[in-house]
């Protein structure tokens, strides 16, 4: 996301004006306007500022990459270079899965906040997903607490089980029988 995307984003998520921003952070309201169009462009610092005095922060967040691998019977899946976060409201909200993924109830809705649903979820879209669906609606953490609870063929639980036991601690990464 560039700057400008950033900071209109960051205003409009505040309810702030270009007005009300530009004199919270001390910038004129025209320099503000031109940042949020992209003619200028913001220092680090000015948008370090701009963001913060909107009630937000930047972070840096390391980026998810994919790795093609084989399920047999000329299928494949997707496995994560590394876990990630979703919003709780993401995480615990409810999700319709695309067609492709749940082609026998069409438009059924999936509440992550039960657990036993998110498990089912999780296991059709670890199986059968793309990674902007796993990316949709897995979260890292909930993955790894219903880890040794997924039913999941030998393939999928082989490529996946490496980044699940990284992140558990001793004693726990193993699969539950």
């Amino acid at each position: 996301m560039d700057a400008a995307s950033l900071l209109r984003r960051v205003r409009a998520d505040s309810g702030l004006s270009q007005e009300d921003l530009s004199r919270r952070a001390g910038t004129s309201r025209p320099t503000l306007s031109a940042y949020e169009r992209g003619r200028k462009s913001p220092s680090a610092d000015t948008l370090e500022r701009l963001v913060s005095v909107a009630g937000f922060e930047l972070d840096a967040v390391p980026v998810v990459t994919w790795r093609e691998y084989g399920q047999g019977r000329g299928r494949s899946g997707w496995v994560a270079s590394r876990l990630w976060r979703l919003e709780a409201a993401q995480a615990l909200g409810a999700v319709v899965l695309p067609l492709e993924l749940e082609w026998s109830v069409p438009g059924r809705v999936v509440e992550l906040a039960d657990r036993r649903q998110r498990a089912r979820l999780y296991e059709v879209v670890l199986r059968e997903g793309m990674p902007r669906d796993i990316l949709r609606c897995v979260d890292g953490v909930l993955l790894a607490d219903l880890w040794g609870e997924l039913v999941l063929p030998v393939a999928v639980r082989a490529a996946w089980q490496p980044l699940v036991d990284s992140v558990l601690p001793a004693g726990r990464a193993a699969v539950a029988s």
